[in-house]
């Protein structure tokens, strides 16, 4: 079973709002400080943490799939050298033009 110390091991921290009384029972609710758009509110403090801890669980595997997908997609250097055969792209300036036009300058003065 998860429990705080869990979130903590993993670098996550559980912000507790102050227990509210609903129908005449504690009503226990906060969120993960780390990610304030996953919270949870249950009227026991275990059934609250669990609650976090699948909402957690969901959002990282729902992240972790598009990190994959996006890993995929990503060239490797060699697929890089391989598509660029070792040319320069056109696109790049490396400002050598700047430098040797600076040493010119210099040259006349």
């Amino acid at each position: 079973m998860i429990d705080e110390e869990s979130f903590n091991e993993i670098g996550l921290t559980i912000v507790s709002y102050p227990i509210e009384i609903e129908e005449g029972r504690p009503v226990y609710a906060g969120h993960i400080k780390e990610l304030p758009m996953i919270n949870a509110s249950a009227y026991s403090r275990p059934q609250f943490i669990k609650e976090l801890a699948d909402k957690y669980l969901a959002y990282r595997e729902e992240h972790l799939e598009e990190a994959v997908e996006e890993e995929e997609t990503n060239l490797t250097i060699d697929q890089l050298l391989r598509y660029y055969d070792g040319e320069t792209f056109d696109g790049f300036d490396l400002g050598l033009n700047y430098l040797g036009n600076r040493e010119e300058s210099r040259d006349r003065e």
